[in-house]
């Protein structure tokens, strides 16, 4: 479903994710309409390693220091806001010239990654103003009974991941 441009919804930490190829205009923007989301907000990618978030983020304008914070914060459910590639497309970065990447390590969601062979978009599987799906069920009942689905529960975290500037440190959402 990720090679044909499909979005799907697939168990994240806290809630389903819904994602696609973020180097697929189309299929991102498929995602946009299903949430009723802006372009401009930007969005999250999720990796199995951050040999896959490379093509998007240039870490270079990162310290030692700055490194070292995010990496000791993955893999695991702590979301940077990190400098984009400047040829990171708008569709991800949105009005900013930052993308926001986790490196996943919760294995359902991180073999999907693996499998896929690249970052996927990741944001929650609701539609707008109603509460994110926390089971497939609930995918079911939101978006339709034959939504691409990966089946499984969620890893049981309260609360979606931790939003945090690289640059700063800033906690842009709590976690």
């Amino acid at each position: 479903m990720l090679q044909k441009g499909r979005v799907i919804a697939y168990p994240t930490e806290a809630v389903f994710g819904l994602g696609c190829d973020p180097d697929n205009e189309a299929a991102v923007q498929a995602l946009l309409d299903i949430k009723q989301r802006s372009w401009t907000k930007g969005l999250i990618l999720i990796a199995a390693d951050y040999q896959q978030l490379r093509p998007y983020i240039d870490d270079s304008l990162l310290s030692e220091q700055q490194r070292e914070k995010v990496f000791a914060s993955w893999p695991g459910p702590v979301t940077w806001v990190m400098p984009a590639r400047s040829n990171t497309p708008r569709w991800l970065t949105g009005q900013f010239s930052t993308l926001a990447v986790r490196i996943t390590a919760f294995a359902p969601a991180r073999d999907l990654c693996l499998a896929f062979g690249k970052p996927l978009v990741s944001t929650s599987a609701n539609l707008s103003g109603q509460s994110p799906c926390r089971t497939a069920e609930e995918v079911r009942l939101q978006l339709g009974a034959h939504f691409p689905l990966l089946d499984g529960p969620v890893e049981g975290r309260l609360n979606p991941s931790e939003i945090r500037d690289s640059l700063t440190g800033e906690s842009l959402r709590q976690g």
